[in-house]
């Protein structure tokens, strides 16, 4: 399958009109924050916000978006050595997800001990994702945004206030892929989402996480969310007020926080945390 014109005018750093994006796939690279909207009247127009990302979305989601069909074999640095040009292909390159602590975390990468403790202000990259192991007592803490997954450490009390004194590991989908929820699949940890508190943060969760880990992934809520979004941000709410106002899920302390920012319409992002 060819890609279409609109994906490939954003893939080139254009802005494409909302009508010409199929609507089931904007929807997803929306919520994925992903694109980027530029409002005029009524009209809506859309631009990548990291070209890479959207080529690394897209790839993993479907290999039908593949520029080329090519051999899982092949790599930048073999297209490099024939051709002079490692950009005939879009290959991903930067398979895996990064990976934070704040204390030591005893892994097992390829069979072999690996202690996860980097220092302030750099993290790890597991490119091997399917030969890296954990113990089953750590709790893994997905984070969405890259500044609250850096500065874990300024973040310690939250975490402890609500999670408790359990060894933990933090993870984040950077870059864009599935590689972080394939791998959680795989284990038998206990999962917890530190994500935006509004309505499409929540979506994210409950489609890309709970659909596939159940019962043992839950969304972080700290104790005083109610008192900060009584205090967010209104415009983040009447932006995703249209797509996500019908949003429910059965699971009450999740709900209820769905309620809280129905009752505020407001929204609260998880960098407010960061002390």
């Amino acid at each position: 399958m060819a890609l279409s014109g609109s994906l490939q005018a954003l893939l080139l750093g254009k802005q494409v009109a909302g009508s010409k994006i199929n609507s089931k796939l904007l929807d997803e690279l929306m919520a994925e924050g992903l694109l980027l909207v530029t409002t005029r009247g009524s009209r809506k127009s859309y631009h990548a916000r990291d070209i890479e990302a959207l080529k690394r979305f897209l790839i993993d989601k479907d290999e039908n978006y593949r520029l080329l069909e090519v051999n899982a074999s092949d790599s930048r640095s073999s297209l490099a050595i024939e051709t002079g040009n490692s950009k005939l292909l879009t290959i991903r390159s930067c398979i895996g997800f990064p990976v934070n602590s704040y204390e030591p975390v005893e892994c097992f990468l390829n069979g072999k001990l690996f202690v996860i403790n980097p220092p302030e202000g750099c993290f790890i990259f597991i490119n091997n994702w399917q030969h890296f192991c954990i113990p089953e007592d750590v709790i893994v803490v997905g984070i969405e945004n890259m500044e609250n997954f850096r500065m874990i450490r300024h973040q310690k009390r939250l975490f402890r206030s609500v999670i408790g004194d359990a060894p933990l590991l933090f993870v984040s989908r950077y870059p864009q892929s599935t590689d972080l929820r394939n791998w959680l699949k795989t284990i038998p940890n206990k999962y917890v989402h530190f994500g935006d508190f509004d309505l499409a943060g929540i979506h994210i969760f409950l489609t890309e996480f709970r659909e596939y880990l159940g019962n043992r992934s839950s969304f972080m809520i700290p104790s005083d969310i109610e008192l900060r979004l009584s205090k967010g941000a209104l415009s983040r709410y009447d932006k995703q007020y249209d797509k996500y106002h019908t949003l429910r899920c059965d699971i009450p302390r999740l709900q209820s926080l769905i309620d809280l920012i129905n009752k505020y319409r407001r929204g609260y992002d998880q960098e407010g945390y960061i002390e």
